[in-house]
């Protein structure tokens, strides 16, 4: 056992020591460019250095990166600022851009008072695709002070799904041009 600790020892002085000695350089004054050949001489301190692991680095998962992912927000951008446009008339009860979930709070049309309507949106994609949205709609008509849940048509889901992909096309075009 005695023996195990030794050795075990031995390995980890030789790899700290072997790992110190790549810290250090072979040459031991510092070179700095002066004057007009700050920036053409190849000893540039400035420069950016090569990584072994290539330009992007070690990409995990097969990750890839693109202008959506980029942004900070955790659905696609076009999507989740069309969906705010297209019930922008409609007062916001929760909005998160990580989750995509954008829920209104009732709201009652003012040639319709007896009934309100409520809508959740949820952005299921980082890319812009057709199936990349969900949209719920609610409807409560109001009968002697007490609001009762009224069936909405599926139609009127589909076409704010339409009205959202719509204007989520519009953005991106004017991103482009």
């Amino acid at each position: 056992m005695n023996s195990f600790f030794r050795l075990s020892g031995l390995v980890l002085i030789s790899s700290s020591l072997l790992a110190l000695s790549g810290c250090s350089s072979t040459s031991t004054e510092a070179k700095y460019p002066t004057g007009a050949n700050r920036s053409s001489t190849n000893d540039d301190i400035y420069a950016k250095p090569d990584s072994i692991f290539g330009e992007g680095g070690i990409s995990l998962f097969n990750k890839k990166k693109d202008k959506e992912e980029e942004s900070g927000i955790g659905v696609n951008s076009y999507l989740w600022r069309a969906a705010l446009d297209t019930v922008s008339f409609m007062p916001l009860n929760q909005a998160d851009p990580f989750g995509g979930v954008i829920t209104t709070d009732w709201y009652t049309p003012s040639d319709t008072p007896n009934e309100r309507l409520k809508v959740n949106v949820l952005i299921l994609s980082k890319s812009l695709k057709s199936d990349g949205v969900r949209v719920r709609v609610f409807k409560q008509q109001n009968a002697g002070g007490i609001w009762t849940d009224i069936a909405v048509s599926e139609l009127t889901s589909r076409e704010l799904e339409d009205a959202i992909l719509t204007r989520a096309r519009q953005l991106r075009v004017a991103d482009i041009e």
